[in-house]
């Protein structure tokens, strides 16, 4: 398992912090996701063959938030 930290922005709230976290918890091959929403940092833990970092992107930006 690999260990991953994305840098959001636009998350200004709880439902933002819950929609970020379901959207990646949706993704093939993550088994745990930390949201910081004070520090706009979300760590990944993920099988990088099944949920590369560019999945773990998309499904952020499909949320309408902007990965770093």
């Amino acid at each position: 398992m690999e260990k991953t930290t994305l840098q959001v922005t636009g998350m200004t709230c709880g439902h933002c912090e819950k929609a970020v976290k379901n959207a990646i918890l949706s993704v093939e091959g993550v088994s745990e996701v930390n949201v910081s929403l004070k520090d706009g940092k979300v760590e990944v833990g993920h099988d990088s063959t099944k949920a590369p970092i560019k999945k773990l992107k998309e499904a952020v930006e499909d949320q309408g938030y902007d990965v770093e």
